[in-house]
């Protein structure tokens, strides 16, 4: 007799991946991750603000809080920066309510990937779903009748309305726009909103930055549905993009919404406790909600100077590159290789219209927030990867351009081989990320035969030993004339510009030299000794001193800074200095204590994926230790198995073998296709070419 035994979830059918995923993970403590609808790397991100200012409410969405003031379309994925939060709609039932701001309960709300909703304290249940463009509400009220409020003017922490309009084209078709300004300037929104039900209106204020509009519908009893588009061109467009959702009823929405969904978490398959796969599949999913399609379906898109320009492709933005040149966009060239090209060109548009690489992009704004010039990593890692589609020539002009800028310290960089603290703050940080910017362009420059560039940004990024401390073991800052800035302590952390560091210590940021750890180690006497260091980075006092300490410094082990990320390579460095043991070590600790379920999971911001791609790398076993090398440093998997899709419709099968020996940790022992390698690294390449990995472990 055969029996098939399958895995069931809910209603007994074979349970999805979309079933693993929290979206309310995150969306408490310092995690800044919003609950609501969105389709993969979608426009829309249709979810609840509570209203509230405040810094631990940059989604919008704090699980502290038990009030809902709107249910807005444009949403920020786990920033330290609060903004958008555009066309903000708000059901409530007296017309005669100054405040539509309501009350309710966490245990009359849910989600998953696709899918919000949540029963107010005044019994009205909403519901949101999204296609890539549209935001799909449906209201059920409690009688027949039901009012909805869309507020122009609706604002949060940074971002306030400039300017606003709203015009009822007909009884079921409202269009408008929002200006608004914050950590994006210049910020333009337009929208069409089409209800299935008539509304009698009462318009509060049809124009300006207040522009407010209460509509009226009578429903029958039956649930109000409302699409609303959206648009960066205008409002007429915004009406051809309701077509996204002609056909399509709330239901189907849903249904399409968590198929894409189901095949993005696809991509990855795990066996692992049921708890982690919860852990794995949410940071999945938390990896593709940046950055977001920015242009219409036709790819025009409206720039920040009020221009209408075309794209090759979908213009995406939204890219936090401080965070995610370490983790999350090499991640994408496996598991977005359709994708990458337009991402990869949108660098390139931004540098057409605004004459340098983004830096951190918003809404087509570059915000100029934190250091570095990080787009440089992310070309230079696709370039070297052979992925194709966007210019590459372009992209290395752009690269020089950048690292020549007049501004953000760079020219003083340039004279003087490191960044004086006198020029200009947070200049060891900056000198160190500079330094590896620049071997990147260095290796670019050897891929396309370019030796004297090669030779000129080779020795610039052997800048960062100008500003090494043999006496104290740090990276430390150094005036116009070369010395070291006096007094030093490396527990200060100075959150302002008068810093040395930017969001962190010496401690933290020391180790960020991942393009060159041998010379590192030589500065410090050797590997043994740099190890040594590391160590009592683990180790030592969690203590920091400053009155200015930025929250960003979260998820403290010793002075490693998981909930940061200057602190998310530094496990590695363990392996590539011949201790692979203590890097894994290291890793069980860190996902035991920073990694945990609910609300309260994140130990700091997700950053736009960053902290959710470690972890999916880390689940794997790997890590990109230098993002830009196309080499992926071995750690300790954290899974029972795993099948990672790649392209070309390749697949690489994770097989672990765990040993019965408590005593030891880390891996013993890798075999790619049956074959032994160094438990050290391996390539991208042998990573593409797919097969067998094969890792046998000390448990």
């Amino acid at each position: 007799m055969l029996i098939v035994v399958l895995l069931v979830g809910k209603a007994g059918f074979p349970q999805k991946l979309t079933d693993k995923v929290d979206v309310f993970l995150g969306t408490g403590g310092h995690g800044h991750t919003y609950p609501g609808a969105t389709v993969p790397f979608g426009m829309v991100q249709l979810s609840p603000d509570n209203g509230k200012d405040g810094w631990d409410w940059s989604s919008g969405y704090h699980y502290s809080s038990d009030t809902i003031a709107g249910f807005s379309h444009t949403h920020l994925s786990g920033t330290g920066i609060g903004d958008w939060c555009d066309i903000s709609v708000m059901p409530f039932l007296d017309s005669t309510a100054k405040n539509v701001k309501t009350s309710f309960s966490h245990q009359n709300e849910s989600g998953r990937p696709g899918y919000y909703k949540v029963k107010l304290d005044n019994d009205i249940l909403c519901e949101m779903t999204t296609t890539e463009r549209v935001g799909y509400h449906r209201y059920t009220f409690p009688n027949n009748d039901g009012w909805l409020q869309f507020d122009m003017g609706f604002a949060i922490n940074w971002d306030k309305p400039t300017d606003g309009y709203l015009l009822l084209v007909n009884d079921s078709t409202l269009i408008g726009y929002r200006y608004s300004t914050g950590w994006a300037k210049n910020q333009r929104v337009f929208f069409a909103a089409r209800f299935l039900h008539p509304t009698v209106t009462k318009m509060d204020k049809s124009g300006g930055p207040g522009a407010k509009a209460s509509l009226h519908f009578v429903t029958g009893g039956k649930p109000l549905l409302v699409r609303v588009a959206l648009s960066s061109l205008g409002m007429l467009e915004a009406l051809e993009t309701l077509n996204e959702t002609r056909s399509q009823g709330f239901e189907q929405t849903v249904a399409n919404a968590d198929a894409l969904w189901e095949k993005e978490l696809s991509k990855i398959k795990i066996k692992a406790s049921k708890e982690f796969e919860t852990k794995f599949y949410t940071a999945l999913y938390r990896t593709c909600l940046a950055p977001v399609v920015y242009s219409d379906a036709s790819h025009e898109y409206r720039n920040q100077d009020n221009t209408v320009h075309k794209s090759k492709g979908k213009k995406y933005t939204v890219f936090s590159l401080w965070d995610t040149f370490r983790a999350l966009h090499p991640l994408f060239t496996i598991t977005q290789p359709e994708r990458l090209p337009d991402m990869l060109n949108s660098f390139l548009s931004f540098y057409d219209d605004n004459g340098l690489l983004p830096v951190w992009d918003l809404s087509t704004w570059e915000t100029n927030t934190m250091t570095g010039y990080h787009a440089i990593p992310v070309l230079a890692d696709a370039i070297l990867k052979g992925v194709k589609g966007f210019d590459v020539e372009k992209s290395y002009a752009a690269m020089l351009k950048s690292a020549n800028q007049k501004q953000r310290g760079t020219p003083d960089y340039i004279r003087f081989g490191y960044l004086p603290q006198d020029k200009h703050g947070w200049s060891v940080t900056i000198t160190l990320e500079y330094a590896f910017d620049d071997w990147c362009i260095a290796q670019v420059a050897k891929k396309l035969g370019k030796m004297a560039d090669y030779k000129t940004y080779l020795k610039r990024s052997q800048s960062y030993q100008k500003l090494f401390d043999p006496a104290t073991g740090f990276m430390r800052a150094k005036d116009s004339a070369g010395k070291f800035v006096e007094p030093f302590d490396p527990l200060l952390s100075e959150h302002g510009f008068e810093g040395q560091y930017i969001e962190g210590t010496a401690w933290q940021h020391s180790f960020f030299v991942p393009h060159d750890v041998n010379d590192l180690a030589r500065l410090y006497g050797g590997k043994e000794k740099l190890v040594a260091k590391l160590d009592t980075l683990f180790s030592m006092t969690s203590e920091l001193h400053g009155e200015n300490v930025s929250a960003d410094v979260s998820g403290l082990i010793g002075q490693y800074a998981h909930g940061n990320e200057p602190s998310h390579h530094i496990i590695y460095m363990y392996t590539t200095l011949g201790h692979p043991e203590k890097a894994a070590e290291k890793i069980k600790v860190v996902v035991d204590s920073m990694y945990k379920s609910g609300p309260d999971g994140l130990a700091g911001n997700d950053d736009c994926g960053q902290m959710s791609a470690w972890l999916v790398w880390t689940a794997l076993g790997m890590y990109p230790m230098n993002p830009a090398s196309g080499q992926y440093v071995f750690g300790y998997p954290l899974v029972d198995e795993a099948t990672v899709q790649l392209p070309q419709n390749k697949k690489l099968f994770i097989k672990i073998k765990r040993l019965n020996q408590k005593s030891r940790s880390g891996i013993k022992a890798i075999k790619l296709n049956n074959k032994l390698i160094p438990v050290a690294s391996f390539s991208h390449q042998q990573l593409l070419n797919g097969g067998t990995l094969e890792m046998e472990l000390y448990h």
